[in-house]
């Protein structure tokens, strides 16, 4: 059976602090997981429509072997500029790879589209998102809330609020696996318009509601609802969506592993999120593995470790549409009010 960490956060990985920031009004943010020691990381893009920053180093045949940190954020390609404010405050405090006399961190991210939300975008010039990267790392810690915050801020679903969740799992190997994830996708969290979460096989202590699945399923549960259909925003097409994520583990892997790790991660999708992968997300998983138990894994747990990696995610994600909150200039309603 699984079981979560103290917090049920992927700060329960030994070696992660997790910030954030966001701003009411442009009904936006910015999350940043930042590792106390360079971590080993991977990445797998299986979205139409990605919007990333440093990926390509992560590949298993490229010659950087650990990252700093990781960012998440809205604002569409205006977002990528939170890694800059990340990667500011990270030198200040003399982090990041030397070459030739300089530190340079190393500061992957991925964002989601968030631009037609109801906020106000109207920001003049330069978007706000390397202020907010910056202001992230400096509230970063291992308590932090999930819902309505950070990159999760704006984040929408199929009829309801997105938001940022976060899950932990403890496995019998003494090894721990977290997932962060800001849900803003094409489809849906939930069974049809149920409050039925599709990830409940996975659930852990009534973390997103306890309901299970529906009995009877209902009428819609095969339906696709297209995100702004109700509202007569848009289409599915024109308005854009994402969910990006990170994994997490405190076992010792290489970078062909941690690649690895997030694929097994977008199970989690398939699980929690119907349709997914489709052409209109930028769906995408950051894998990081701190090593900070000492574990390295033989290959039946290595197969517990992605077996988990697809729940945890799935768990995160609707953790993160079950904790949103309502705010002013919503365009869809909280899942609290189902």
């Amino acid at each position: 059976m699984f079981r979560t960490g103290p917090r049920n956060l992927i700060t329960d990985v030994a070696g992660l602090s997790v910030g954030n920031a966001d701003d009411a009004r442009l009904k936006s943010g910015v999350t940043v997981v930042l590792c106390d020691e360079p971590a080993v990381a991977g990445v797998q893009v299986l979205g139409g429509a990605p919007g990333t920053r440093e990926t390509d180093l992560l590949e298993p045949q490229n010659s950087i072997e650990a990252i700093h940190a990781v960012v998440l954020s809205g604002g569409s390609a205006f977002g990528l500029d939170a890694a800059s404010g990340v990667q500011a405050a990270l030198r200040e405090k003399n982090i990041g790879v030397e070459v030739g006399g300089f530190r340079v961190p190393i500061v992957p991210a991925a964002i989601l589209f968030d631009l037609r939300n109801g906020g106000d975008k109207d920001w003049g010039r330069y978007p706000p998102y390397r202020e907010l990267g910056y202001a992230a790392v400096q509230a970063a810690t291992a308590d932090f809330p999930i819902g309505t915050v950070g990159a999760g801020t704006g984040a929408l679903t199929s009829g309801l609020k997105g938001g940022l969740g976060s899950a932990s799992t403890v496995l019998d190997s003494g090894v721990t696996i977290g997932a962060l994830a800001a849900v803003n996708p094409t489809g849906s969290v939930t069974v049809g318009r149920s409050r039925h979460f599709w990830a409940a096989p996975f659930e852990i202590d009534d973390e997103f509601g306890g309901l299970g699945y529906p009995d009877p399923m209902p009428e819609d549960a095969k339906k696709i609802l297209l995100k702004y259909r109700d509202r007569r925003v848009g289409t599915r097409a024109e308005s854009g969506s994402t969910t990006i994520a990170v994994i997490a583990t405190d076992a010792v892997l290489t970078k062909a592993a941690a690649k690895r790790l997030a694929i097994s991660a977008h199970d989690g999708f398939v699980r929690a999120i119907w349709p997914t992968h489709t052409p209109a997300d930028g769906d995408l998983v950051f894998a990081l593995a701190t090593g900070r138990s000492g574990i390295e894994l033989s290959a039946d747990a290595a197969i517990d470790l992605y077996a988990a990696a697809g729940a945890t995610m799935a768990r995160a994600i609707s953790r993160g549409v079950h904790a949103a909150t309502p705010a002013d200039g919503d365009l869809f309603p909280v899942w609290s009010s189902r």
